[in-house]
């Protein structure tokens, strides 16, 4: 079995007892990278001489007697708006070209303490605008089941790069469903947990009040070690919660008496049937473990796109407000200050960037904002309260990740709409600050990859993942490779 093949965990035990070294997890990761990366273009840049010798420092340390972390030896991919000092950070944006991190985010650090050794930087759209990773100044990151598809986004390259076995594990942040989304689409388990339970220090803002880093892997468990060394209150970051701290929790032998709730909403108009089809055969395979389905309403769920938008185009023209050329990446020739921000933001933004700039700077202009952003606020809380009722009836709540399949590279150019609904069954979670996660399910039609929702109240993180292990142990979907360039 080639290496790749592995786990993360399991590529943990087999480095911890000796029987393969870092180094050769490093050199297996770096040569799946070499043989699939033009075709894909999930990393932007690959970092192998450190890498390795990080590997050889692992080693040492090992050789001294020190104990092997939870991530010991796993090679780790991060999407390219995280810190890691010393390393180029752009966002997939021309305005920071050139630019190199003077710190560390804390969510790195923790996979750094725990044993993992970052590879290089994945492909994302311009500063995670988008759910299709088309938006890069690097070019698209393709969908390794179908190179003629999107691998979903923002975090499609973190996404793409796992499921085309380069590593075992990266790291993407999730804003609407950035990391849900493409790890539906690509056939792998991808994780946003809790607001404040992970810092978001050293992580590129976009929507302040939603953005979350998660992980992304091909099981369950390798999601929670993942989260357990990334978890944790920060002094560093306010938003962290009191109870971040995250132990994995054990497996589940079954679900019996666990309440699922089935929302009508996340199955009704616009899902599409091939998904549908997969979503309900999950839902049998949840009751065959002993769960109970419960049928629940989240009624305002056809008024979360709306209220995203507004909520995260508005947090996003503030947060790019610093990206001017004076501070941070390459700066334009200009006569004057006003020319310099001119010219800098216009050659350096990307359309999608510029389009939700200019959105969020209408929202919060006076005359409007008490019309949009704040009616939004209203929505967002309405949102919650749907979630906070639900969850006194139920433990879980299931469904689809994606309403359609991966569509094709460029179908979305004439219709921005249909990129934004990418993040319809998404995005309520990250206005209400709730937990969720997608394993797949199963293929469509086609053979594509379906992503199955499951989310959980504030602070559920480990209900969720026993449960998505539970599924996994009862499937075989998380073993399905994509045909094209696994090993």
């Amino acid at each position: 079995m080639s290496l790749l093949q592995l786990s993360a965990s399991e590529m943990r035990d087999k480095a911890a007892s000796g029987e393969v070294s870092p180094s050769e997890l490093v050199e297996a990761s770096l040569a799946a990278i070499e043989a699939h990366n033009k075709a894909l273009g999930a990393f932007i840049s690959v970092d192998a001489e450190g890498a390795l010798a990080r590997a050889k420092e692992l080693e040492a340390a090992q050789a001294r007697g020190k104990e092997p972390g939870p991530l010991f030896g796993v090679p780790v991919g991060l999407k390219d708006n995280l810190c890691l000092i010393h390393q180029p950070m752009t966002c997939g944006s021309r305005i920071l070209e050139g630019y190199r991190a003077s710190y560390t985010s804390t969510a790195v650090q923790g996979l750094l303490d725990a044993g993992a050794i970052p590879i290089g930087r994945c492909n994302m759209d311009e500063f995670a605008f988008g759910s299709s990773t088309e938006h890069s100044c690097y070019g698209p990151t393709r969908n390794p089941w179908d190179l003629e598809r999107i691998p979903g986004g923002s975090s499609g390259g973190s996404a793409a790069a796992v499921a085309a076995r380069m590593v075992p594990l990266s790291l993407g942040s999730d804003t609407g469903g950035s990391i849900r989304q493409p790890a539906a689409l690509c056939g792998v388990a991808g994780l946003k947990p809790t607001y404040g339970r992970v810092s978001r220090f050293g992580l590129t803002a976009f929507g302040s009040s939603l953005d979350q880093i998660g992980p992304f892997a091909r099981r369950a468990r390798d999601l929670s070690l993942a989260l357990q060394a990334m978890a944790g209150q920060a002094p560093r970051d306010a938003t962290t919660l009191d109870a971040a701290a995250f132990p994995p929790p054990e497996p589940l032998m079954d679900l019996k008496g666990l309440k699922v709730g089935l929302p009508a909403e996340y199955l009704g108009e616009g899902v599409h049937p091939s998904i549908r089809a997969q979503i309900e055969a999950a839902q049998k395979t949840l009751a065959q473990l002993g769960a109970d389905l419960i049928p629940i309403q989240l009624p305002h769920t056809e008024y979360a796109i709306p209220a995203y938008y507004l909520v995260a185009t508005s947090e996003a023209s503030s947060n790019l407000a610093r990206f001017d050329g004076v501070r941070y990446g390459k700066r334009q020739k200009a006569g004057n200050l006003e020319d310099l921000y001119l010219e800098t933001r216009g050659k350096g933004f990307g359309e999608e960037a510029k389009r939700r700039i200019l959105l969020g700077v209408f929202c919060l202009s006076a005359g409007y904002i008490d019309a949009y952003y704040v009616k939004a606020l209203k929505v967002r809380t309405l949102l919650r309260r749907d979630f906070e009722e639900a969850f006194t009836k139920v433990d879980v709540i299931i469904g689809p990740t994606t309403p359609y399949p991966p569509f094709r590279i460029g179908e979305s150019e004439a219709d921005p709409m249909k990129l934004y609904l990418c993040d319809l069954l998404t995005a309520p979670a990250n206005l209400a600050g709730i937990p969720g996660l997608s394993v797949p399910c199963g293929l469509d039609e086609d053979g594509l990859p379906v992503g199955l929702q499951i989310l959980g109240p504030a602070l559920g993180d480990a209900r969720i993942l026993q449960v998505a292990e539970a599924f996994e142990n009862a499937t075989d979907f998380h073993k399905q490779a994509p045909r094209e360039v696994a090993p």
